[in-house]
């Protein structure tokens, strides 16, 4: 078990219960509407999607987190740590919705997918990522990646501080490939 990263499918998104997030879903767009925005409404998946996006939420986050501190403001890191569901499109800051899921509590923190990318792209900018090297696509292919011994094998064949905290770098990956993810597919991310 644990705690795991992933895609939100349109049947779930709209459906109710416990298998669902619809109560997410409404209260956003009733938010979305407050402010003048269109409704959210993600779109279904193509018959030749790749599956979907599961990543496990294993290593320790310490690292990250004194990354994020010195290279983000303390607005950046709570728009990287803070949510608790990614959706496919531009916020001007974070919503907060007052119905919680699973893994939430009674809130819902919603972050846009286009800021979160451009802080995990900050990062591994500044930490020397080998973006090219790390998997994506399938799931679990980056979790396996750093648990199994293919981050350590990269490391030595382009090393760099990315290589210096394993941990800090896997989570750097995970937002960043979590971000392209939902943007390319147009769903939104959750933890489960």
């Amino acid at each position: 078990m644990g705690l795991y990263l992933v895609s939100v499918a349109a049947q779930d998104w709209s459906q109710s219960g416990e298998d669902g997030y619809g109560d997410v879903a409404a209260a956003l767009n009733i938010e979305l509407e407050r402010r003048g925005l269109p409704p959210y409404e993600p779109r279904q998946a193509a018959p030749e999607a790749p599956g979907w996006f599961e990543e496990k939420v294993s290593p320790s986050m310490d690292g990250f987190v004194a990354l994020c501190r010195t290279r983000l403001t303390d607005a950046e890191l709570s728009a990287v740590l803070d949510w608790s569901v990614l959706v496919p499109f531009a916020l001007e800051e974070e919503i907060v919705l007052p119905v919680g899921t699973a893994y939430s509590g009674e809130e819902t923190a919603v972050a846009g997918a286009p800021r979160v990318l451009a802080l995990a792209e900050r990062l591994a900018g500044a930490v020397g990522l080998p973006v090219d090297a790390i998997p994506a696509g399938k799931n679990l292919a980056l979790s396996l990646w750093f648990l199994e011994g293919g981050a350590e094998r990269a490391a030595r064949v382009r090393p760099g501080p990315w290589a210096e905290d394993l941990d800090a770098a896997f989570y750097v990956a995970l937002y960043l490939r979590a971000a392209q993810y939902s943007l390319r597919h147009g769903c939104p991310m959750t933890y489960a």
